[in-house]
């Protein structure tokens, strides 16, 4: 008889828990070590000047011990650690309860092992009559109890049960197998079927279709990147080929990433923006949504990009983190959206849009202001006078005794700047348009043609470099890469529009097109930086097509007309089963002629014989007649005159 066995149960439980638990605590663990042994390079908390100190030591903080204070992991620790109390709290009822499913009268009974039969019956008396069915009507815990109290008393007292019991375990005799359910008793208890019946109710109609839909809700609104799609409508709606970089913020500021966070909800929080609003507006162009969430995004978002971030209130602040954190993946999905509406000007915008939100800087401020230390004094001394500079490469390719806006500086500062002109990128590009595998160096249309790009670092002695950016006022670490545009961009063509990671001191790019009709094209190449401002490259690169007419004919060899002629080895194969199919039809056309010859001969035969059937009846006739003349004849003869 099946029963519910707590043993079991707490073996059960033990099992369920154990696949959550262990990589719980695997995923704690490994937490916890990151946290104690973080390398500062692998979370990009690298300090190459001193205007990257703040910076590395916030990452460090972030990664470290900061990083376990967050809400998952700490509702994580607490389930996990409850889960585990109560998963000890299984191990020491396992030890105490015994076996799973081991049949003991002595414990049913509840006397000692080696009673007699006197303390035996009284045992059995005192739990039939507390477990008797008639006593508990409708409770199948307690008849279940009182099969067991019979089946114990039956053991210790029958003489065969008795036998089978001490060799076998049962006193039914030798068993194949046992079998209980793995649920505790007290789901029998008749008290308490109220109370499985609702749990049984709000785990089969609540948790689980909530947490299934839950899952699905929040799964289906993502698309590409790990950017909601409403992001993508949105961007599909608000950008053109016309759009400008000063409406770019305004534009991210709608992303659907920001709607719930980016709301105001209090007084004070709409207070806060409209006195940061202020310190802006004068940078800003005029709005073209007036909903709170563009508002309030557009305005902290412009507070980075002038620097003026001091007056955000703490909350804003954390608000604008948020909207930087995810500034690559939402900016990358801007650019594909253009590249889909080919709209080769404005997602040229948003690359350079995307380094001014690295930098922290925006339309009208100098790339000078990238170098740490300097500031809008500076910049002024860097820009009046003999060798004024405007530009990074400008001031690069300057001696640094002829290097303005340095006077004020220390000579610590002076280092940073020393080493910052080390790691701003000084590039050099070559392109080059060929065919694969042709015999010369033109091209003709319908031609897979490559358009291959190298960057050269030239301030990199060799692969060493980290290949991160200085951005010290951005506040996550971002990779150096460099996008490469193949556009025709004043008829607003995009050819090729990609993201190249920058590894090493040259990085090699190859885009695949097909030359186009007959004629001579131009296209531009541009390559901007991910990061940097002022570091970009730009060139013509034409490619003039020729008529396909024009290649010389191809002739063939004749051996090569001859393989062609012959069949392939398909077409043996399907030729040597139609050849088959066909005998097999022969034989079968020779086996039915053969047949028709023997029913025409047989039917001839038949023919035959009944003919000379005829025959012989009409010459029987024939002789019979003249047999009657003759006997006439002679009767005459007889005939007395």
């Amino acid at each position: 008889m099946l029963q519910y066995d707590n043993s079991a149960f707490y073996f059960f439980a033990m099992s369920i828990l154990s696949f959550y638990l262990l990589p719980s605590w695997y995923y704690i663990l490994s937490k916890v070590y990151n946290a104690l042994t973080v390398k500062d390079a692998s979370i990009g908390a690298v300090a190459r000047t001193s205007a990257e100190k703040a910076k590395a030591e916030n990452l460090k903080q972030e990664k470290g011990w900061k990083s376990l204070q967050t809400n998952g992991f700490l509702i994580n620790l607490i389930l996990t650690v409850a889960l585990t109390a109560l998963f000890v709290f299984l191990v020491i009822s396992v030890g105490q309860d015994g076996e799973v499913n081991s049949f003991d009268p002595y414990s049913i009974l509840e006397i000692d092992h080696g009673a007699d039969n006197k303390a035996i019956k009284k045992a059995y008396r005192k739990l039939s009559l507390i477990y008797h069915p008639d006593k508990n009507p409708g409770d199948r815990a307690a008849e279940a109890k009182f099969v067991m109290v019979s089946k114990a008393y039956t053991a210790l007292t029958d003489e065969t049960a008795r036998e089978n019991y001490e060799k076998f375990g049962n006193p039914d005799g030798q068993q194949n197998m046992q079998v209980s359910i793995g649920l505790p008793a007290f789901l029998l208890d008749s008290d308490n079927r109220n109370l499985v019946l609702l749990g049984y109710l709000v785990i089969m109609v609540g948790v689980i279709p909530y947490a299934v839909w839950t899952y699905y809700s929040d799964s289906s609104k993502y698309g590409e990147k790990d950017v909601m799609y409403d992001t993508y409508a949105w961007f599909h709606y608000s950008l053109s080929e016309h759009t400008l970089t000063k409406s770019l913020p305004e534009v991210f500021a709608g992303s659907a990433e920001f709607r719930k966070a980016n709301m105001p909800t209090t007084a004070d929080e709409k207070q806060s923006i409209a006195k940061q609003t202020s310190l802006v507006k004068q940078h800003m162009l005029k709005p073209k949504y007036n909903h709170p969430v563009c508002v309030k995004g557009n305005v902290l978002l412009h507070s980075h990009l002038l620097r003026k971030t001091d007056s955000l209130s703490a909350k804003d602040t954390e608000g604008l983190k948020f909207m930087l954190k995810q500034a690559t993946s939402l900016i990358d999905a801007m650019i594909s959206v253009c590249k889909n509406l080919d709209a080769a000007q404005t997602a040229i915008n948003c690359i350079e849009f995307g380094q001014y939100v690295t930098q922290a800087m925006w339309v009208k401020d100098s790339p000078l202001l990238q170098l740490p230390h300097y500031g809008p004094e500076e910049i002024k001394q860097c820009e009046k006078g003999k060798n004024k500079t405007s530009t990074m490469q400008e001031y690069m390719e300057q001696e640094e005794s002829e290097r303005k806006g340095m006077a004020d500086l220390s000579e610590s500062q002076k280092k940073d700047v020393a080493s910052y002109l080390k790691i701003y990128p000084d590039i050099t590009v070559e392109a080059k348009v060929f065919v694969d595998d042709d015999e010369d160096d033109k091209v003709y249309e319908g031609d897979i043609c490559t358009v291959q790009v190298n960057i050269t670092r030239n301030n990199w002695e060799s692969d060493a470099g980290d290949g991160l950016v200085h951005s010290p006022l951005f506040p996550f670490p971002k990779r150096e890469a460099w996008w490469v545009i193949l556009a025709q961009i004043k008829e607003g063509k995009i050819m090729s529009i990609e993201k190249v990671s920058a590894k090493g001191k040259v990085v090699t790019h190859e885009i695949k097109m097909m030359a186009p009709p007959k004629g001579r094209y131009e296209f531009d190449l541009v390559i901007k930086s991910n990061g940097y401002v002022g570091c970009d490259h730009k060139q013509r690169l034409a490619m003039e097509t020729l008529d396909k007419s024009a290649l010389p004919e191809y002739k063939i060899h004749p051996e090569d007309a001859d393989l062609d002629e012959e069949p392939t080895l398909f077409e043996q194969l399907l030729n040597d089963q139609v050849e088959e199919d066909s005998d097999d039809e022969d034989d079968d056309d020779d086996d039915d002629d053969d047949d028709d010859e023997k029913e025409t001969s047989a039917a001839q035969n038949q023919q035959q014989s009944a003919a000379a059937k005829k025959r012989a009846q009409l010459r029987n006739a024939r002789n019979n007649d003249d047999d009657d003349d003759s006997d006439d004849e002679s009767a005459e003869d007889v005939t007395p005159k």
